[in-house]
């Protein structure tokens, strides 16, 4: 894990247990600081007792502590913890700033900092699959794979590459990424923040911690990431600020797991990330080629009767299901769940490419309402309803997509539950033999 002299007889109170929570626990207690810990699951807190006091912090005097340690997934809007943190003149912070704070005890390395609405993860993963590539320490961290604290100090050199939302962005404040980048800005976590421009600045405040001679990128040409763009130029106090949104790359077609208009842009962005850093495309090229991707984010998960399938249940928002569905020519679509919206706009360029869709959930009527003048639908609720219908509908050439434009939480725990229904959902329709037999063939 990583540790720091910096802690050493500090005082912090941590609010919540599980995976960040613990991570911090850990690399502070080995850092010789001294805890107050709290979860509200009792085998939790028991499982710490050795190394923390167990005490609500709700009903501690934190006077005088350096720190109250949250996760991301605390509503700083409106969990009570926000006015006791204020009450005892106690700042709150996150994991992701407990990391800038002990990178000064770390060997010589870089950090890459990346957050956006959409394209976050499959960025992520693909930076840091680069840097492997080219033989470069690395690992990634923040919103995506194991805490940052738990993982191993790099070797001199190395890159930490930090998947970083704005509920991270929010409890940190002094982390000075060598190069940070910001993929995109639509609205989305709004029952966090005062409205979108506040949602928005939540993400431009990355570029506030941003030194003078690092380096800033911005992936889109949205109103809220130019915006943004402008606001750092006319600061005048970043010198190296790239613009990557009307970059244009060869090759996609040679990127199996980089398909669509976003993932060109996921693509371009990681280019212009790693070029910072000071790869060049001899480096990056290849690293595109043999890319995998990530589960549940354009997961070519199955072929078979020439037909493909593909898990994008990472797509929660409409704004991220749009440009998947810009992927392939002809889709059968399955989409709904618990709505963020009550619009489908973000997909309305793309409805051509759309054979059949079949509404699933809670959004399923409103979908169904939405998509009745432009393109075929079935009402199905089920995903192993909509699996097997698309199925027997898809001819070879065609792709059964997964990409629901809303969150799983009316079905399902989270939306890796929800893409691996569909996998159990597309496995069972192969070994059945049900694709294609909507017209009347003998099942392959």
């Amino acid at each position: 894990m990583i540790v720091s002299p910096v802690f050493a007889g500090k005082r912090y109170a941590i609010l919540g247990l599980a995976r960040s929570g613990m991570a911090v626990l850990e690399s502070l207690h080995a850092s010789g600081a001294e805890l107050l810990a709290w979860d509200n699951r009792e085998e939790l807190r028991e499982s710490v007792a050795d190394k923390a006091l167990i005490a609500d912090p709700l009903e501690s005097d934190l006077t005088g502590y350096e720190a109250i340690v949250v996760s991301p997934g605390v509503p700083l809007n409106s969990h009570p913890i926000a006015r006791k943190a204020e009450a005892d003149g106690v700042p709150i912070i996150g994991d992701i700033e407990l990391f800038a704070q002990a990178r000064s005890a770390l060997p010589p390395h870089r950090v890459v900092g990346i957050t956006g609405t959409n394209g976050k993860s499959t960025t992520t993963a693909l930076v840091h699959h680069i840097l492997a590539s080219a033989g470069i320490p690395t690992v990634m961290g923040g919103n995506i794979g194991v805490p940052i604290l738990s993982q191993e100090p790099l070797p001199e050199g190395g890159v930490y590459v930090l998947e970083l939302s704005s509920y991270q962005i929010d409890l940190t404040s002094s982390l000075d990424c060598d190069v940070a980048l910001l993929l995109n800005i639509s609205p989305d976590h709004l029952d966090r923040y005062a409205g979108f421009d506040a949602y928005a600045a939540a993400k431009a405040r990355l570029f506030d911690m941003l030194g003078s001679d690092h380096s800033a990128i911005f992936a889109s040409n949205d109103e809220k990431t130019q915006l943004a763009l402008h606001g750092l130029r006319d600061l005048g106090r970043v010198q190296n600020i790239v613009d990557t949104s009307a970059r244009e790359i060869a090759g996609q077609p040679d990127w199996p797991s980089l398909q669509g208009p976003h993932n060109l842009q996921n693509a371009i962005a990681a280019v212009a990330t790693v070029e910072a850093l000071g790869l060049t495309e001899a480096q990056w090229r290849p690293a595109l080629m043999s890319f995998t991707g990530l589960p549940h984010r354009m997961e070519r998960i199955a072929e078979s009767g020439g037909v493909l399938f593909v898990n994008d249940s990472k797509a929660t928002n409409p704004a991220s299901t749009g440009p998947a569905l810009g992927a392939y020519p002809k889709i059968h679509w399955i989409l709904g769940g618990l709505p963020k919206s009550d619009s489908l706009t973000e997909c309305e360029p793309f409805y051509d490419h759309v054979v059949r869709a079949y509404t699933i959930g809670e959004a399923g009527p409103l979908f169904g309402k939405l998509l009745a003048d432009h393109v075929p639908v079935e009402s199905c609720e089920m995903m192993l309803t909509a699996v097997q219908r698309a199925a027997a509908n898809a001819q070879p050439g065609e792709v059964v997509l997964l990409s629901p434009a809303c969150a799983s939480f009316d079905q399902f725990r989270d939306f890796e539950a929800r893409g691996n229904c569909f996998r159990c959902a597309v496995n069972s329709v192969i070994e059945n033999n049900l694709i294609g037999t909507a017209i009347g063939e003998a099942p392959r």
